[in-house]
C-alpha cells in the first residue's frame, strides 16, 4: 500500500484532491508581506487576487523546506505506507531538492518502507495530470514501481505550453531562461512558452496580438496530440476565463479530446506567470519539449 503525495503546485481542485485520497501539501505565499497558503482551491478569488496583482500588489513565494514534507510524509511512513511523490519542476524551484533531502532522511529512519520522487519537469496541470495518471494506475492494481516507471516516462511527453499578458511577472522571478529572445513587447508581441526537457520555462514563438497565440496554441495541440479521444487534457488561466472558452472551442474543433479540466491558477505558480496568463496541458508525441 502507498500514499500519493502532491504540492498544490499541482493546481488540482480541491474537492477532486479529496475525492482522489491525495495528501497535498502548501506552498506558502506572501501578498504585500502577510503570508497565505491556498489548499482550498474553489475558496480561492482568483479574480480579486490577480486584480491586486495588476493594481501593484507586491506577491511573493517561498519554497517548501525539508522539515515541511518530513512532517507529512513521517505519519504516512508510520502507518506503515509507502509514498509516490509527485512535485514541482527541479528547473523553476528548489521545492524538489528539498522533498529529496527529506526522503533521504526518512529513509534512513524507515529503512523498510518505499519513497519515490517524480520531478515533473513541470507545473500547475503539467504536474497535476501526472498526479492524476498515478491515481488512476493506483486504481487499475498497478504497483508504485510500475507508476513510478511510467511517470519518469510520461514527464516528458506532457506537453506544457502556455502565453502571457505580460513578461514582466516572468523577468522579476528569474524564470524565464531565454529572455533576450523576446522583443517587442510594446508592439504587443505574444509570446509562446514551454517547458523544456530540464523543465525550465523557454520562449519559442512569437505572435502579434493575443487571438493570434490563441490560435497558436491551438495549432501545436492539433500537431502534437496523441490520442485525444482518449485524453483528459488541462487548461489553467489567471483570471481570462473568456480566452480559456475561447480555446477550448478551437481545440474541439480537429481532435476533440475526451474530457478537459479547466482550473484558474493557484495563486504560487500563478504569481510568476502574471495575470492573463492562458496554459495548456496535453499528452503528445516525442519531441513537444523541443518543439
Amino acid at each position: 500500500m502507498f500514499q500519493i503525495i502532491t504540492d498544490t503546485s499541482a493546481n488540482l481542485p480541491s474537492e477532486l484532491a479529496a475525492e482522489k485520497d491525495l495528501t497535498v501539501i502548501p506552498f506558502p505565499y506572501f501578498v504585500n508581506g502577510a503570508r497565505h497558503t491556498c489548499l482550498d482551491t474553489e475558496g480561492f478569488d482568483g479574480k480579486t487576487f490577480y486584480g491586486a496583482m495588476r493594481e501593484g500588489a507586491e506577491v511573493t513565494t517561498s519554497q517548501i523546506n525539508p522539515q515541511n514534507y518530513i512532517d507529512v510524509m513521517r505519519p504516512v511512513l508510520q502507518k506503515g505506507l509507502d509514498i509516490l511523490f509527485v512535485g514541482m519542476s527541479s528547473g523553476i524551484s528548489g521545492a524538489y531538492h528539498s522533498a529529496e533531502l527529506a526522503a533521504e532522511e526518512l529513509r534512513m529512519e524507515f529503512p523498510e518502507r518505499k519513497i519515490r520522487l517524480v520531478d515533473t519537469i513541470g507545473a500547475s496541470l503539467g504536474e497535476g495530470l501526472l498526479v492524476l495518471r498515478a491515481v488512476r494506475d493506483k486504481l487499475a492494481g498497478l504497483s508504485l514501481d510500475a507508476i513510478y516507471e511510467k511517470l519518469m516516462d510520461l514527464r516528458h511527453r506532457l506537453c506544457n505550453i502556455f502565453t502571457v499578458d505580460d513578461l514582466k511577472y516572468l523577468r522579476k522571478g528569474g524564470r524565464l531562461s531565454n529572455l533576450s529572445f523576446i522583443v517587442g513587447t510594446i508592439l504587443q508581441i505574444k509570446p509562446l512558452l514551454k517547458g523544456n526537457e530540464e523543465g525550465r520555462i523557454v520562449a519559442f514563438a512569437k505572435l502579434r496580438g493575443r487571438k493570434k497565440a490563441l490560435e497558436e496554441l491551438a495549432k501545436r495541440y492539433d500537431e502534437y496530440v496523441v490520442n485525444a479521444e482518449e485524453q483528459t487534457i488541462g487548461i489553467a488561466h489567471a483570471d481570462c476565463p473568456e480566452d480559456a472558452a475561447y480555446l477550448i472551442e478551437l481545440l474541439r474543433r480537429n481532435h476533440p479530446p475526451k474530457e478537459i479540466l479547466t482550473v484558474g491558477y493557484e495563486p504560487v505558480t500563478g504569481s510568476h506567470v502574471g495575470p492573463g496568463t492562458l496554459a495548456l496541458f496535453f499528452e503528445a508525441r516525442e519531441g513537444c519539449r523541443s518543439m
